[in-house]
């Protein structure tokens, strides 16, 4: 089982213009994808899809097929999916939406409206507190954060559902060096430990080397690369498609340039 996104051909309501086209793509149980491209490439529209957003809840004009665990999203109801699949937007302020009075509660909200058993909902919210290393202010208010403190936080309320699938657009973007490498170990951590299927849209390709199983690039709407995630990114092809590559593969390809190996790089 898995989220499979097949030939998806997609255009927002009141244009004509596809902005993904012929998009293939598998969100897999217990592994990591990643998937990097230029700004406008279709990355967030790619994620919309991929939780039946688009077009359920927003309209527009799609032609292939996305099913989840064998579901076709266009045939289910929002609330279904989202007990699947948890998602998480580049802004995580509007995802605070609980009117919570502490970061505890609102990461508690969720597994609340699932009417699981208190003792359930506990384990669950510290559970997601303790991998994001939130213990410090759970009992702050939710809308008095930074904005990278809100963004971990929204990732622990996404965590906190236990979905099968998360799909992450540009979950670190505003977090630190620290920040961003706590996120991506408990990511693959998530992955390899309860099984979840993780889809990341991400433009830091140092993230992505270190913890995907595998990296897509996307292109004008298109998937132009697919593959193990050093191979995609270690592509010559990647800055012609608006992509740093990651800072190793910089590092190999400069000291090689000197008439270094990549041994004698680093003395």
């Amino acid at each position: 089982m898995s989220i499979i996104l097949d030939d998806v051909t997609y255009a927002y309501a009141g244009t004509s213009k596809p902005v993904l086209r012929g998009v293939s793509l598998n969100i897999e149980p217990g592994k990591v994808l990643g998937v990097v491209g230029a700004n406008g490439a279709g990355k967030s529209t790619l994620c919309l899809c991929a939780v039946g957003i688009a077009p359920v809840a927003i309209g527009g004009k799609m032609s292939g097929q996305v099913t989840v665990d064998g579901t076709t999203t266009a045939g289910a109801a929002i609330h279904e999916l989202a007990q699947r699949v948890g998602v998480l937007f580049q802004e995580s302020q509007t995802q605070l939406v609980s009117g919570a009075p502490s970061v505890w509660e609102e990461i508690a909200f969720g597994p609340r409206n699932l009417s699981l058993p208190h003792d359930e909902v506990v384990t669950r919210t510290w559970a997601a507190i303790d991998a994001l290393s939130l213990v410090d202010i759970v009992e702050r208010d939710p809308h008095r954060l930074s904005g990278g403190q809100a963004q971990l936080v929204a990732l622990a309320a996404v965590l906190a559902l236990g979905p099968r699938y998360l799909v992450l657009d540009e979950p670190t973007s505003q977090l630190d060096p620290l920040g961003t490498k706590l996120v991506g170990r408990t990511l693959a951590r998530a992955a390899r430990e309860t099984g979840v299927g993780v889809l990341i849209v991400e433009h830091k390709t140092d993230l992505l080397a270190q913890h995907c199983d595998e990296v897509a690039v996307i292109s004008a709407g298109t998937i132009v690369a697919h593959g193990p995630a050093m191979e995609v990114l270690g592509s010559e092809s990647l800055p012609d498609w608006g992509v740093a590559p990651p800072a190793a593969v910089s590092l190999r390809r400069a000291a090689g340039a000197a008439g270094l190996d990549w041994g004698e790089a680093w003395t």
